[in-house]
């Protein structure tokens, strides 16, 4: 089955500065595929390319089995970029209807499926409104909307949930979902891991410009759990003191440390190469330390980012092509 979208070795320059460095990635045909990283990593320019706006330096792109960025795979594509453009002078429907027929559809489909998306948006109210009277979150239901009328096979959004509220957060992720059963694919970017964790299928990490792992969302999260971290609990003061000695054996621990934000384990442990987290048990049992928690850590996507490239690489750093906005 060919891919929904083929990214190779693709480069992007502004001046001095390499914006995207190298990135390859392919996307299967019905998944939800997320770019992450912090502002500044490249995932925007490497949009722009996709739909492009502007030409990568070198790599290759194919689109939808064979198509290049352009024309021809235009028609295939809704984007919503991650600077909202709407024209505010224009009726909300009157807005949604006009993309519609720009991408094709006739005057008529357009109006009846702008209408359909207002309602699945909870807009219909506001149909007549021009957008300037939405609020910012509407607003960007409706530029939602315009990226979806035409039905495309692959859908782009840079930054979607940026904004929103809960409410409407949730309703673009089950709008998400529902492209996905169709058998469509989605493609989108964030710097918000948490909301990607919930959505997607498969990811591609970067951080200053350059990949720093992608794959199947379940495989990236098996393999880190597989590098043996074990968040443990003790039944009080005396079997956490029985424990210690246990846990400063090197052999079978390198690295203990305090429990994640939120969590309510005692410490983490991080196991010594070779040892596995049966061994531990076993060792902390015939120490007799009496445990009310035991458990292998499966880290979040962002833990696997810092994890990966340092916290450092998680501050946010502004594009060059940014430089005048």
């Amino acid at each position: 089955m060919s891919s929904a979208l083929s990214v190779h070795g693709v480069v992007k320059r502004f001046g001095n500065h390499v914006a995207v460095d190298g990135i390859s990635f392919e996307i299967p045909k019905g998944c939800v595929y997320g770019i992450l990283g912090p502002n500044g990593a490249g995932k925007s320019t490497t949009l722009r390319m996709i739909n492009d706006i502007i030409a990568p330096d070198a790599g290759e792109i194919s689109i939808l089995g064979g198509m290049k960025p352009g024309g021809e795979a235009a028609r295939s594509i809704g984007y919503l970029p991650e600077e909202r453009g709407l024209y505010p002078k224009m009726r909300v429907i009157d807005m949604i209807s006009f993309m519609g027929e720009l991408r094709g559809l006739s005057a008529g489909e357009a109006k009846k499926r702008a209408g359909a998306w207002l309602d699945r948006l909870g807009l219909s109210q506001w149909a007549k409104n021009k957008v300037q009277d939405l609020s910012k979150g509407m607003q960007q239901k409706v530029q939602f909307a315009t990226a979806l009328i035409h039905e495309p096979a692959l859908v782009i959004l840079d930054e979607p949930w940026s904004g929103l509220d809960p409410i409407n957060a949730e309703v673009l992720s089950e709008v998400v979902e529902e492209i996905r059963s169709s058998g469509r694919t989605v493609l989108f970017s964030t710097h918000g891991m948490e909301q990607a964790e919930k959505v997607c299928d498969a990811v591609c990490i970067i951080a200053r410009g350059k990949k720093v792992l992608d794959g199947k969302l379940k495989d990236i999260k098996r393999a880190a759990t597989a590098e043996g971290l074990v968040a443990l609990g003790f039944a009080d003061d005396a079997a956490k003191a029985k424990a210690e000695p246990v846990l400063a054996d090197k052999a079978l621990v390198t690295e203990q440390r305090p429990p994640r934000p939120g969590d309510v384990a005692d410490c983490e442990v991080k196991l010594a190469e070779g040892a596995d987290a049966q061994r531990l048990l076993a060792g902390l049992l015939a120490a007799g330390v009496a445990l009310r928690r035991f458990e292998m850590v499966v880290p979040t996507l962002h833990q696997i980012f810092v994890d990966k490239v340092g916290a450092a690489a998680a501050v946010a750093e502004r594009r060059p092509e940014d430089a005048h906005a």
